[in-house]
């Protein structure tokens, strides 16, 4: 696992000849609301890594944080972080690059974020899909191809969009 600053993270995605997917006006996306219990939360995070990744790859870029102050588990984050041998500040390098073998890692700091009320991209190198997830506690779920959200469907309900979806975000 790697920390990457916005820089590192913006160069990852266009060594990939990609863009976040939500400025994407084409891509089909998938939304979903966030669990109501904690060990749903898990679930889902858990499933995010070990469904999305291939065995590849994925960054998780965190670019929402510090909206629902007093409720972040800042100590629980960091010292997470600091297990890697990490010690800088999240906003001074935002972006968890995970290897293909580090789906339970992903999942570990998905989840945390989540739970801490963050907003930021899981962005895959296999890029079947891609997602956002919210501080308002949904997650948009992005593929080029309609076939991709099928199982994020079965698996969540989500209602498909094949443009900007009009909901409330």
């Amino acid at each position: 696992m790697r920390f990457y600053t916005k820089d590192e993270c913006e160069e990852w995605l266009r060594g990939l000849g990609r863009v976040k997917p939500d400025t994407m006006p084409e891509i089909r996306r998938a939304h979903t609301h966030y669990p109501t219990s904690p060990h749903r939360i898990f679930y889902l995070a858990y499933w995010i890594g070990s469904s999305l990744m291939y065995r590849n790859p994925a960054l998780v870029w965190i670019t929402e944080w510090g909206i629902w102050e007093g409720s972040e588990n800042w100590h629980l984050y960091y010292k997470l972080r600091q297990s890697y041998g990490d010690l800088r500040l999240l906003h001074e390098a935002p972006g968890h690059l995970f290897l293909g073998h580090e789906s339970e890692d992903l999942a570990s700091f998905l989840e945390i974020a989540m739970l801490n009320g963050w907003g930021g991209y899981v962005l895959t190198q296999a890029n079947y899909i891609n997602a956002f997830f919210s501080h308002d506690e949904y997650i948009d779920f992005f593929a080029a191809q309609d076939g991709n959200l099928a199982e994020v469907c079965k698996e969540f309900g989500t209602v498909e969009h094949p443009k900007k979806p009009d909901f409330p975000g």
